[in-house]
C-alpha cells in the first residue's frame, strides 16, 4: 500500500491497483486537484478543510469515472458531482479495494454549533494493510486497524484525547493528518506526546507532502 499526504486532511492511498483520494479541502496541496486515474474520491464530511467547493469541481472533471462517495450530508448539499452516501458499516466495493464507513457524527466543537454528519473510512484490499482515516473524530475505534491516518490538531481535540484515540485504536503504524493548525516551531510538541505515549513503534512524522510503502 503506498500512502500520499497532500496537505492537512487529503490522503491518497494506491493499493490492489486501485487509487482512492480521501478528503481534497481548502488547505490542500494544489497538486491534489490535478490529480488523474482515481478510482474513487471520498469525503469524510462536509467541512471546507475536507473538500474545497472551489477546486473540487475540477477535480471531478478530471477524473469522470470515480466513484464519489461522502457522508449523507454532503451527498444532498454539495453541488455538484453525483455522491453516493455513505454509512456506519457500509461496505463499498471499488476494484481490489474495499471502503468501509466508520461513525456517524463529527466531534463536538462547541455545545452551540450543531454537530454535522462525518463518515470515517476503512481501506482494505486482499494482501494488503488496513488504513483507517477516521475524518473528524476520535469517538471509533474499529478493530484491525494496521495503518492510522492521525488527526493531531483540531478545534474539537485535545492531547490527551488524541493519546486514549491511538491506544482504542492500537495500529502497527500511524502517520499525521489534520495539522495545518499547528505551527511548525509548535509542532514538536505535539509530536513528542505521540510518540512518548500514543505506544505505536512505527509512528512516522509525514510531512505535507510525503510518500510512504507499508
Amino acid at each position: 500500500m503506498q500512502i500520499t499526504r497532500f496537505g492537512h486532511a487529503a490522503v491518497l492511498v494506491e493499493a490492489a491497483d486501485t487509487r482512492v483520494l480521501i478528503d481534497p479541502g481548502m488547505f490542500s496541496l494544489s497538486e491534489v486537484f490535478e490529480l488523474e486515474d482515481l478510482d474513487a474520491i471520498v469525503v469524510t464530511h462536509q467541512h471546507p478543510d475536507h473538500i474545497d467547493g472551489q477546486r473540487a469541481p475540477a477535480l471531478l472533471e478530471r477524473n469522470p469515472g470515480a466513484v464519489l462517495i461522502s457522508d449523507p450530508h454532503s451527498a444532498t448539499s454539495l453541488g455538484f458531482g453525483d455522491w453516493q452516501p455513505n454509512a456506519d458499516g457500509l461496505d463499498t466495493h471499488i476494484k481490489g479495494v474495499t471502503v468501509c464507513g466508520v461513525g456517524a457524527e463529527h466531534a463536538v466543537i462547541l455545545p452551540m454549533i450543531p454537530r454535522v454528519a462525518n463518515i470515517g473510512v476503512l481501506l482494505a484490499a486482499e494482501g494488503e494493510p488496513t488504513l483507517f482515516h477516521p475524518g473528524d473524530s476520535y469517538e471509533h475505534a474499529p478493530p484491525g486497524v494496521d495503518i492510522l491516518a492521525l488527526p493531531v490538531s483540531a478545534p474539537w481535540a485535545k492531547v490527551s484525547e488524541t493519546i486514549d484515540f491511538i491506544t482504542r485504536v492500537a495500529p502497527k503504524t500511524l502517520f499525521p493528518i489534520h495539522d495545518c493548525t499547528i505551527s511548525e516551531v509548535g509542532y514538536g510538541v505535539y509530536w513528542q506526546q505521540i510518540v512518548g505515549f500514543g505506544g505505536v513503534d512505527d509512528s512516522r512524522r509525514l510531512g505535507q507532502a510525503d510518500s510512504i510503502v507499508v
